[in-house]
């Protein structure tokens, strides 16, 4: 639908509501329809209230946003050997057990409380604020995160500072539009974007699958 529609027409506040109100199961339409405009007026509480309450027929169906040939190439692409695996953003913890499978010592962290995982660790946090000290994780991952946050700027930085060697962030490759049935805020439909806001010289970026992948080498950025 994004790449079909006129923009005119795609994002038309009566031409979405109807889909607003079937994902949302009619409840809170005005609030998630003008999230947008009004999210970066909300206090840490009450962005933690909003996902920790929101039901939605999609969001919480799916086991995890990335697809298999996403979730293959990151795991080609960082190295396991026991090394220590967070994922910030961690949802219901699936991407966690995967990274445990796969011989990862794991941590999850979201800013919904009262998660608890037998494979990994958990904390509630705020990914603009991690409870964490520097270069804590071998590993850091951000996926389907990113574009929901309020300070792009400050969230990266946290990911950069507890990552002892490698970042890395997934987010969709999608065009932007103020009405949205997945509480995006931030847009990325070219992966030089990400790549910008990123503000890395030693990474890789690439499409897979309707997502972009970045994947730094903080070990190199620190020796700058």
């Amino acid at each position: 639908m994004d790449e079909w529609l006129p923009p005119a027409i795609r994002d038309s506040k009566f031409f979405m509501y109807p889909f607003y109100y079937y994902a949302y199961k009619g409840k809170n339409i005005k609030t998630v329809m003008n999230l947008k405009s009004t999210i970066y007026k909300w206090k840490e509480q009450e962005f933690s209230d909003f996902y920790t309450n929101r039901d939605t027929r999609f969001s919480n169906s799916r086991v995890t946003d990335m697809s298999k040939q996403c979730m293959d190439y990151v795991f080609d692409n960082i190295i396991s050997s026991n090394n220590t695996f967070i994922d910030v953003g961690c949802g219901n913890g699936f991407l966690l057990e995967y990274a445990s499978k796969k011989g990862f010592q794991t941590t999850g962290c979201d800013i919904i409380g009262g998660k608890s995982f037998d494979h990994s660790d958990y904390y509630q946090a705020n990914i603009e604020n991690l409870p964490f000290k520097d270069n804590s994780f071998d590993v850091v991952m951000a996926t389907h995160t990113l574009e929901h946050v309020i300070d792009f700027e400050k969230a990266v930085k946290e990911l950069k500072r507890i990552t002892r060697k490698t970042l890395c962030v997934v987010v969709p490759c999608q065009r932007a539009y103020y009405y949205t049935l997945d509480e995006h805020v931030r847009f990325f439909p070219y992966k030089w974007m990400l790549e910008q806001e990123m503000k890395m010289k030693f990474y890789s970026c690439e499409k897979i699958h309707g997502d972009l992948v970045f994947i730094g080498d903080m070990q190199k950025e620190k020796m700058i």
